[in-house]
């Protein structure tokens, strides 16, 4: 029996990836492939331009894609998915996405396999639907709100089946209406503005996550600033460097800026439920890097009348691994 599996491939600002997704005897689908290759930043910078980051991806292909070929030999393709922008919207647009469809369109012509197209965001939200357990909970068959918080996005949406949602869906499973935003900088930014302060390597969360797992003091406080289901994130950032020069200590500064930015993203939540939410609250997805970090999620998840899902961090992270499940449940007309 021929085992099938579908392709995915994602070049965000910072991560070249490219998954696979194998179709069991029953319908089950399955990861079994999630290479990824960083894009790279030079020591104390805070992040790449577009040219740049283009050019790392035209680099970084051909290496995930032999680490793919590794993964699903005995299997055959079937389809191929991509992402093409940043989010399921009209002009939604960034340059890097053009390298990820150059490479998924020549694939799939040397296979003579059909090719799809998606949007990083709602492959984040699957990626997470996937590894939370919520896909299998059947959360896709509802209504919910999905955080996505990373370096170049911090969003609230309301994600909606398409069955019972407004037209629009480009990706056909779902749609995802914003609904909260950052007004200015993201989450992942005041991350890595506070770290490569401090002298760390970029991208910084991990690092300064195992920094904040080892301060055992008091966190100083500061006033969190949503509005209207809008955050500031800048005052954090600026309060960041400023305990980092009177204080040196990195592990007191690291646990300070997860602590902001899990407050903000908690009040960023209650503003949803209380806004939007109809005859009960609605469950809570939460994905993307930022949300890699394990320190927020019990001030996210304990004691709240929804229930509230986390991404694996593997899968948190910018992957390919949402495309690829898309790409998979739309070839095979799975919900």
């Amino acid at each position: 029996m021929i085992r099938r599996c579908y392709v995915g491939f994602d070049t965000s600002n910072y991560t070249t990836s490219a998954a696979a997704v194998a179709v069991g005897e029953d319908g089950e689908l399955s990861v079994i492939a999630n290479c990824k290759a960083p894009l790279p930043v030079g020591e104390g910078e805070r992040g790449l331009r577009q040219s740049d980051a283009v050019f790392a991806h035209t680099k970084n292909l051909p290496v995930v894609i032999r680490q793919l070929a590794e993964h699903i030999e005995g299997y055959s393709v079937c389809g191929v998915g991509y992402s093409s922008r940043p989010r399921d919207v009209e002009d939604s647009y960034m340059p890097v996405f053009l390298s990820g469809k150059v490479a998924a369109e020549a694939y799939a012509s040397a296979l003579g396999v059909p090719l799809y197209e998606f949007s990083h965001q709602n492959g984040h939200i699957m990626a997470a639907l996937y590894s939370s357990g919520a896909l299998a909970d059947g959360l896709l068959r509802k209504s919910f709100f999905a955080f996505h918080l990373s370096g170049g996005t911090t969003e609230a949406v309301l994600v909606a089946p398409h069955e019972v949602a407004a037209d629009g869906a480009r990706d056909g499973f779902f749609t995802s209406r914003l609904l909260c935003a950052t007004a200015d900088i993201n989450a992942g930014q005041a991350i890595d503005r506070a770290g490569v302060a401090m002298g760390l390597a970029f991208p910084c969360g991990r690092e300064m996550e195992q920094l904040a797992r080892e301060w055992m003091g008091d966190i100083p406080s500061m006033k969190i600033t949503v509005n209207d289901g809008k955050c500031n994130l800048s005052g954090l950032e600026n309060k960041a460097l400023q305990l980092y020069a009177s204080s040196q200590n990195k592990s007191q500064v690291s646990a300070f800026v997860f602590s902001v930015i899990g407050k903000t993203v908690l009040k960023m939540t209650e503003y949803l439920q209380a806004e939007y939410s109809e005859e009960h609250p609605y469950d809570v997805l939460y994905a993307g890097g930022v949300m890699s970090n394990t320190l927020m999620r019990p001030m996210l998840s304990e004691g709240k009348n929804y229930k509230t899902y986390f991404a694996e961090p593997q899968y948190s992270a910018d992957n390919a691994a949402g495309v690829a499940l898309m790409t998979a449940m739309r070839a095979e007309g799975l919900k």
